[in-house]
């Protein structure tokens, strides 16, 4: 894989650890903030809408500009969305940051996926979207357990500042080795962008996409609300929770970097197999949550079965939309996000008044069922027929 990637894959990194890092963090930051956990929340919704809105506006926006000039950009104003962050008194504000932070991720992280597919034959995209994910899978091993390790021990503040600095390294990297024009110079010429418009309402391509947004909906909102899963019927402590995040994040890790190797050629297998133990695993999760064992066990497995999926499903998406460069990245980033936004909340309506509860893991376990549901009919598609 080429070098560039590798660096791209380190922005994911930093922006990924953002993302994720709220799971570990809600208690002390809604503590500190004088709103309730469900309140608190909302910050991860607010992050994945931005995205979600943001990422075919920032696509249509850079669109024929210097991708290196533009992943520069957007990494730069991320970092200083998590400066602003850090030192807010006010959740009104903390939120409006995240939006920020989040319009920011969701122009990079479009152009990265336009620019990871470039970088490598047309054949070979799944594997260039494993490594660009592993950034992702990275995030959740060690720079969301990390993030949650500094709240527990100098508070949410500290994991605020953490992300800034990260974003640091990875614009110097982007500076000097991204190229600043075509990723590739036998690159065909860029379609109209009434074409790529056309070309993104395909139902096959919506039809995916609804897919990866549901799979996804179902890993944010059993990972969202894992902390108080982990802390209250588990019975464990706060220094936990970065454990259970570690092996979420090891199970991610595992379930791209299998699915890479299956998702260009193979993957109806992935979803044939990998969804129905997906489905399983959620109540699984949930009716041995008071065994911390087995819950451990289980998460690992349920982070594995849940990115396995959903990287698949999203090197469907880009894919589908072969024939719109501009578009194909934001596609799947706003199939990503939609999902990220609407599964914290389907979770949090679950949810006891004291904010704890076994109710995220079995909303969880629904929003996959209606994936399944929806893929039955659609096998062809999945199949790349």
């Amino acid at each position: 894989m080429p070098f560039p990637l590798y660096l791209l894959a380190l922005a994911v990194f930093a922006m990924g650890t953002s993302e994720f890092m709220l799971a570990g963090l809600l208690p002390d930051l809604a503590g500190d903030l004088g709103v309730p956990v469900g309140t608190a929340a909302l910050l991860t919704p607010a992050f994945a809408v931005g995205m979600a809105v943001g990422a075919p506006l920032m696509a249509v926006l850079v669109r024929g500009r210097s991708g290196r000039a533009g992943l520069l950009t957007f990494v730069l104003a991320f970092a200083a969305a998590h400066v602003l962050g850090a030192v807010t008194s006010g959740f009104p504000v903390l939120l409006a940051t995240r939006v920020v932070a989040a319009l920011a991720n969701a122009g990079f992280l479009a152009l990265a996926l336009t620019t990871a597919a470039g970088l490598v034959p047309a054949d070979r995209k799944g594997r260039a979207l494993a490594v660009l994910l592993s950034g992702t899978t990275v995030a959740m091993v060690a720079g969301v357990p990390g993030g949650a390790l500094l709240g527990a021990l100098f508070g949410w503040r500290a994991a605020f500042w953490a992300v800034a600095l990260l974003c640091l390294p990875a614009a110097a990297g982007l500076l000097t080795s991204v190229p600043a024009g075509p990723a590739r110079r036998d690159a065909p010429a860029r379609p109209a962008l009434r074409a790529e418009l056309a070309r993104s309402a395909r139902p096959r391509l919506l039809l995916v996409m609804l897919l990866g947004a549901l799979v996804n909906a179902a890993t944010f909102a059993g990972l969202t609300f894992l902390a108080p899963v982990v802390t209250g019927p588990a019975g464990l402590g706060e220094l936990w929770v970065p454990v259970a995040l570690v092996l979420f994040g090891a199970g991610s890790f595992a379930g791209v970097t299998v699915a890479g190797r299956l998702s260009d050629r193979r993957p109806g297998l992935v979803v044939a197999y990998g969804g129905p133990l997906l489905l399983a695993g959620w109540p699984a999760l949930a009716l041995l949550a008071e065994r911390p064992a087995a819950l451990l066990v289980l998460v690992f497995a349920q982070g594995a079965l849940s990115f396995a999926l959903g990287s698949t499903l999203i090197t469907r998406v880009l894919y589908e939309a072969a024939g719109a460069p501009t578009l194909a990245g934001s596609c799947a980033t706003a199939a990503l996000n939609a999902g990220a936004a609407g599964g914290p909340v389907v979770a949090a309506a679950t949810l006891g008044a004291d904010g704890t509860g076994l109710g995220p893991l079995w909303a969880s376990a629904l929003l996959v069922l209606a994936a399944l549901v929806v893929a039955w009919p659609a096998r062809g598609v999945l199949r790349g027929a």
